[in-house]
């Protein structure tokens, strides 16, 4: 039992001591930690100690360099003060000296020319005036001739950066329309047996038809671009329907000479939209039409209006000016070449009352009828209308003028031929170096050709001057129709 008691107390005991290590060696760790803490804060209040110290040394140096700089500003001020004062002294002695000089001077002067000080100052303020105003106008001068320079300049800018935007050749084919073939076969349906359907065509349309070898192509050949676009027109529809006679070609001619109206206005639709100019009423666009196949020296007037309406729109652009007003005035500035053949008056008169009566604005027409110079221009769209018709027909490649030339030769020598008796039908073709004539056979008997043929050789000979010969063919041609049928 004792035993048991003293291992029991020896446990205890044991259990005691190490206890007792652990606390103490806790409280080892703990006294430590608290010496290495306090170490710490006593090396950071010194370190903070002494950034104080350093702090007050650079505020007690800033101060002692702020009060030296405010008395180095005072003393500073004060010699500023001194030296203010002393050039207010110096200029009001300058100021008494010069008005004494200037006494003295007029007084000189007066004594010198025999006047009085006041005369003396009427006359020198006189040449002073005098002095001025011809400086000024001197100056003037330079100012208006720079800015006409720079006026002249800019000009040119502006009407060669139009020319570059719109530069393309608008000269028409002078004389002859190139039709692709879909094949080399149909260039003998077009010939026909013994060349019956050349004939017929040729008859018909008053153009020369070329058929060239090895060539996949057939050209039509004559002065008068509507005869070249009907018989373009008649031929395109007899390939395309294949079968060619001499009773479907006169089909085809007849069709293509009821449809010129639609294609006229479908012309001057496409050149609306392409120009750009909105709704068009339908009277200007019938003349605006007519003018697709008419030329102004080689110029297709259509093109010519299109072509100026994209540079006056160009042009007003540029030169701040209402672009769609000058777009219109110039796209219709020449409707009245398509009536100058059947009324009185100038193209531009003509033209001006067109679109007057179509409901176009006064300005549009006061463009139009201003573009020779008939009448004065209202407005800069007038004047821009004016320029773009200049510059459309005066740039390179716009116009050949040896075209209008020889369509009016061409022109008069059927108009020779045609105050003949019995003629119906008169075509100049080859150039001219044929001249077809077609007779009424009721008024010319077969025996008659010969001497009509003979007669207007001989008036050509006499009253058309020419180089080379000229071959004259006189038609006759008569047919008998009858119907028949069963009731």
């Amino acid at each position: 039992m004792q035993t048991v008691v003293t291992i029991s107390t020896l446990v205890l005991l044991l259990a005691s001591l190490l206890i007792v290590n652990r606390a103490r060696k806790e409280a080892n760790e703990e006294r430590n930690s608290a010496r290495n803490e306090a170490v710490q804060i006593r090396e950071e209040v010194k370190d903070l100690f002494s950034e104080s110290q350093q702090r007050e040394q650079r505020v007690a140096l800033g101060e002692r360099q702020l009060v030296e700089d405010q008395r180095n500003a005072q003393a500073y001020a004060r010699a500023l003060e001194e030296r203010v004062d002393a050039v207010a002294r110096d200029e009001k002695r300058l100021v008494a000296h010069r008005a004494q000089l200037e006494s003295e001077h007029q007084e000189a002067i007066a004594s010198v020319a025999g006047l009085t000080v006041s005369e003396a100052k009427a006359q020198l303020a006189g040449q002073l005036r005098a002095s001025v105003e011809a400086n000024i106008a001197r100056e003037a001068h330079l100012a208006a001739k720079k800015a006409k320079a720079d006026s002249e300049r800019r000009a040119r800018e502006v009407l060669i950066e139009a020319m570059q935007r719109e530069a393309a050749v608008t000269s028409a084919q002078a004389s002859v329309t190139r039709i692709e073939l879909p094949s080399d076969e149909m260039k003998g349906r077009i010939i026909g047996r013994d060349g019956r359907n050349i004939r017929a065509l040729e008859g018909l349309t008053g153009v020369n038809v070329i058929v060239d070898e090895g060539v996949n192509a057939v050209q039509l050949s004559s002065f008068d671009i509507e005869r070249r676009e009907i018989a373009s027109v008649t031929l395109a529809a007899l390939i395309e329907d294949g079968r060619i006679q001499p009773h479907r070609i006169e089909a085809a001619y007849a069709k293509a000479v009821a449809d010129t109206p639609r294609r006229a206005m479908e012309a001057a639709l496409d050149a609306a939209e392409q120009a750009g100019v909105g709704a068009v009423p339908a009277s200007l666009l019938e003349l605006v039409g007519a003018l697709r196949l008419r030329t102004s020296y080689g110029q297709n007037v259509l093109a010519h209006l299109i072509e100026c309406a994209t540079l006056a729109a160009s042009i007003a652009t540029q030169v701040g000016a209402d672009a769609d007003l000058a777009r219109r005035a110039a796209f219709l500035h020449d409707i009245g070449k398509s009536m100058t053949g059947t009324r009185e008056g100038t193209h531009a008169q003509l033209g001006a009352l067109a679109a007057q009566e179509a409901g176009e604005t006064p300005d549009v027409v006061n463009a139009i009828a201003a573009h020779h110079d008939e009448v004065p221009q209202n407005t800069l769209e007038a004047v821009i209308v004016q320029i773009a018709d200049a510059l459309s027909a005066s740039r390179p490649g716009a116009r050949r003028e040896d075209v209008d030339n020889y369509v009016e030769r061409m022109g008069a020598l059927e108009k020779l031929v045609l105050e003949h008796e019995g003629v119906a039908q008169v075509f100049a073709m080859a150039a001219g170096r044929e001249l077809r004539v077609v007779v009424e056979p009721t008024k010319v008997s077969d025996s008659g050709t010969a001497d009509l043929a003979r007669t207007i050789a001989e008036q050509i000979e006499k009253d058309f001057g020419f180089g080379g010969e000229i071959r004259v063919t006189v038609i006759r041609e008569t047919r008998a129709d009858f119907v028949a049928g069963q009731a």
